[in-house]
């Protein structure tokens, strides 16, 4: 272990600059740009939203705000807060009010201080300095408390540092290929197996091979809802975040009055959604009621259920329902043009083949994302770890 450390204060033998307070109005579409806490991530600093400003608006010397290229930055306030950049970018920014820039002294490496301070703000610093959002102030990160070895042990920490997060970065991007290889594998099959490559299916528009009904609502919504117990399921878009295939909760009831101004959907039936996330089907696993929002689909006996979702998942049919989407802002389809959209439909027995599988492709799909997922958590912790040792000097 190394013992040739002292403790300092960061304000001790660094300066800080915080940002100037630009006026968001005066912000322009060219000029000089402001480096805000928007366009600070840990892996460098982004062009996100950049916005600019005109000198001659204001009567400040900038000089001071300068960031240049190997400078370290850091985000003071808002969603990023704690995000450290160097500045690898041979354009100068200028800082905006809570983004902050380190001047480290003569004693202190810029690279040692960036790998110190995220050990600090990610593991140990409390940022709760508002409670609508997290803040830092220049007096917190002026008051941090720094081991320092000297200069020449600094840098071959930042060498060991870097030697190690160059190699856990490479196996990192490979997890990474792989992961995405693997999504990339399922897609292509989807989209080739329903492909009749011997022309031996029917094509069938969708009102030739089920009910096509749309949900509707009692109105006004808020005068149905209800917490009591004999209340129904009211099922929301809501209900479906995180869901795939099968939809088992529903969060909300309205009362049977307001059932009745509505649409019954049973277990078994298919529910396509036609707002927000439109053209999304799921398989019902409890009943209830669906607004306006929804469109449930109830197939005929020659139309497997598990291939009626997959065949409705496809790209070819997704496609379909894209380019049947209307309104700028919130797409939509209407009941005429749903029933439009054509699946291709083999043997019933072909149907259950391909759902089988398409379950043991996805299965297997979903194995390798768990190991992919599982090696870059632990390269997380990795670095972590690594980290934690070269600021207690175990390196």
């Amino acid at each position: 272990m190394n013992t040739d450390l002292q403790i300092k204060k960061l304000g001790d033998i660094c300066e800080f600059q915080n940002g100037f307070a630009f006026k968001s109005n005066l912000f322009k579409n060219k000029g000089f740009p402001v480096l805000r806490i928007s366009n600070i991530q840990n892996d460098g600093l982004s062009y996100n939203r950049l916005v600019f400003f005109d000198k001659k608006s204001y009567k400040e010397d900038f000089d001071k705000y300068q960031v240049v290229k190997g400078d370290l930055v850091i985000a003071m306030s808002g969603a990023t807060t704690g995000k450290l950049a160097i500045s690898n970018e041979d354009e100068i920014f200028y800082l905006n009010q809570r983004v902050g820039k380190f001047i480290p002294g003569d004693d202190l490496s810029k690279d040692y201080l960036y790998y110190y301070l995220s050990t600090q703000i990610e593991e140990n610093l409390k940022i709760s300095s508002g409670a609508a959002q997290p803040n830092l102030s220049t007096e917190q990160i002026k008051n941090f408390k720094i081991p320092l070895p000297p200069l020449s042990n600094q840098k071959r920490i930042v060498k060991i540092l870097d030697e190690v997060f160059n190699k856990v970065e490479k196996v990192k991007e490979n997890a990474e290929k792989n992961l995405q290889n693997s999504k990339e594998l399922y897609e292509a099959y989807t989209q080739s197996i329903f492909i009749d490559k011997e022309n031996k299916w029917d094509r069938k528009k969708l009102n030739e091979i089920c009910i096509v009904e749309r949900g509707s609502s009692p109105r006004p919504i808020k005068n149905y809802v209800t917490d009591s117990a004999d209340g129904v399921n009211w099922i929301k878009i809501g209900d479906t975040k995180n869901v795939n295939r099968y939809l088992y909760f529903i969060n909300q009831k309205i009362t049977k009055k307001g059932a009745e101004k509505s649409r019954f959907v049973k277990d078994g039936d298919l529910i396509l959604s036609n707002s927000m996330s439109f053209g999304k089907p799921y398989i019902m696993k409890t009943t209830g009621y669906i607004h306006d929002g929804w469109f449930v689909l109830r197939p005929n006996s020659n139309l497997d259920t598990e291939y009626f979702y997959d065949a409705i998942s496809s790209p070819q049919v997704q496609k379909q329902i894209n380019a049947l989407a209307s309104g700028s802002v919130v797409k939509n389809i209407s009941g005429d043009l749903v029933k439009k959209v054509i699946l291709s439909i083999p043997s019933l027995k072909e149907q259950k083949s391909i759902v089988k599988k398409l379950d043991e492709l996805s299965n297997q799909t979903k194995k390798l994302e768990e190991i992919y997922k599982k090696k870059l958590a632990d390269l997380a912790e990795l670095k972590k770890s690594v980290l934690k040792k070269a600021f207690t000097g175990m390196l």
